[in-house]
């Protein structure tokens, strides 16, 4: 189940009071003694593991699956997972059991699976899914390929649609992400409408629901819609808008999530053939207008569609297709137990064919730390949660169902970065140090300039810029570096007003650690 990439081959300072001097002074020596004397829990609070120095790996736990689309959490105290399949079907795993072979419920007779974007796409619990025995379901329907979002109630193996909105013309960029936010409240994305270039000038337009994320209250109804919109949505009231858009100026917002801790909306939209982007959105941050089709990913998007005093919000995170990666799909933020002290607070996504593993956190200063940390199996759809937490991922094809795990490697090297700039241009001196054991004989140096930047020259290195990434291969006299010695090469580069240096780096294919 390609996630919709048109070039893919598949599927915040408080103020202190002032002390009272009266009375108090003998108390101040005591009292500052106090404050400036960490407690025990805060001297032990550990540092955030390096993102470089985190592995994840995956371990298959069962196979069988028909081209798996999502997964959903229970919260019924069962641990079981609920995994859609293409076709209209939702499978039951529990890790006690395995697969169950019978499945929880079919609508196959209502789904189009036409096409290789089309069919079951998304699943959502609400939070008193075990009292209540609803879920919601969204999916491409019968006979027309109408996205479609539905409650199913599985005491009465009854399927009600609540809302659809007509995709006939194309069969990809249907979106199809379900998740209940930390305000009760549903949220769904739908992808522009297909084909390419945003045919439709969808994303900027407000009339239509391709190309957004949408968020209702499907706890009750207000006729004569089988579901009410918000109050606060932010569109509410603004003549020829869809009172259910949430955020638009989206491409194909195939996966998103929220962190269970702050709330925050990370997004992974697939783009056109150029960038990759995962967005990143403050909680209850409504009306927000992501670029498409006047941006994709950082970069404007030719014949794109660009309202005058639009303002479009930027992307935390972009990725080329030149890494080898095609359709981003957006994970979660990690917040179980198990990983807690690796990989707590911090986004997990991957891509469809690529399948490498991205770690992003903020880095409290307005970015974000990044870094590869590991591959996934082939494929992989989508990205799920526990109840408690811990992840696991779906393959499209052949169909498998793995639990990822995470692990601390320390790098076997280390880039130190020097800048010098000026005006337009650039020289970066890059020192690259075996900290390992053994040497590495025959080297390759991966790295992405931020955007903007253009390679002019190089040294010590045979360096080729693809879009903003790079290859640096080894010169004759430097090809070996033996442990703990290092090799020197640089670049000159011109730059549109961004002269940082690269972020991350990956040599021979293993993530380094980044020096000063």
């Amino acid at each position: 189940m390609q996630p919709c990439h048109i070039h893919a081959h598949r599927l915040f300072r408080r103020r202190r009071p002032a002390l009272l001097v009266a009375g108090l002074a003998l108390a101040v020596p005591a009292l500052l003694l106090t404050l400036l004397t960490p407690s025990p829990a805060a001297a032990a609070a550990p540092s955030p593991v390096p993102l470089p120095s985190l592995s994840a790996t995956t371990t298959q736990v069962a196979s069988g699956l028909k081209r798996p689309t999502a997964l959903a959490a229970p919260d019924d105290g069962t641990d079981r997972l609920l995994i859609t399949e293409k076709s209209g079907r939702v499978r039951v795993y529990h890790p006690d059991t395995g697969l169950a072979s019978a499945p929880l419920l079919d609508i196959t007779s209502a789904v189009d699976e036409s096409g290789n974007e089309r069919g079951l796409l998304g699943i959502a619990l609400p939070p008193d899914f075990a009292e209540s025995q609803e879920l919601y379901l969204a999916y491409t329907a019968l006979p027309d390929g109408a996205v479609t979002l539905a409650r199913y109630r599985l005491d009465a193996s009854r399927l009600e649609p609540l809302l659809s909105q007509p995709h006939a013309e194309y069969s990809n960029h249907n979106g199809g992400q379900l998740a209940f936010g930390p305000d009760g409240n549903l949220y769904w994305s739908i992808g522009d409408g297909g084909g390419s270039g945003d045919p439709f000038r969808s994303g900027q337009r407000l009339d239509t629901l391709l190309g957004k994320i949408m968020r209702i209250d499907v706890s009750r109804a207000c006729a004569p819609l089988a579901y009410c919109v918000p109050g606060d949505n932010p569109f509410v009231g603004t003549a020829g808008a869809r009172p259910e858009i949430w955020l638009h100026g989206l491409r194909n917002p195939w996966r998103f999530s929220f962190d269970r801790a702050d709330g925050s909306l990370w997004i992974g939209d697939v783009g056109q053939g150029h960038w990759e982007e995962i967005d990143h959105l403050p909680a209850g941050q409504g009306g927000l207008n992501l670029g498409w089709s006047c941006y994709e990913g950082p970069e404007k998007f030719e014949g794109g569609d660009c309202p005058p005093g639009a303002r479009y919000t930027e992307p935390v995170f972009t990725y080329s297709p030149y890494t080898g990666g095609c359709s981003v799909i957006g994970g979660h933020v990690y917040r179980g137990r198990e990983y807690a002290d690796l990989v707590g607070g911090v986004y997990i996504a991957t891509d469809y064919c690529s399948s490498t593993v991205w770690a992003l956190r903020p880095d409290g200063r307005g970015g974000y730390e990044q870094a590869e940390i590991g591959r996934t199996p082939t494929q992989v759809t989508s990205v799920g949660a526990t109840v408690d937490g811990e992840f696991y991922v779906v393959n499209d094809l052949p169909g498998g169902l793995h639990r990822m795990s995470f692990s601390r490697e320390e790098p076997t090297c280390r880039v130190d970065r020097t800048v010098t700039s000026w005006g337009t241009g650039a020289t970066v001196d890059l020192t690259v140090t075996n900290t390992g054991d053994t040497p590495v004989s025959g080297w390759t140096l991966a790295f992405t300039l931020p955007f903007g930047q253009t390679v002019v020259s190089d040294w010590n290195t045979e360096l080729t810029q693809l879009s903003n990434t790079v290859s640096a291969v080894n010169a004759p006299h430097n090809a070996t570096i033996a442990p703990g010695a290092s090799v020197t090469l640089g670049y000159l580069t011109a730059h549109t007003g961004d002269a940082s240096p690269p972020a991350r780096f990956m040599l021979n294919e293993d993530a380094c650690a980044v020096g000063r």
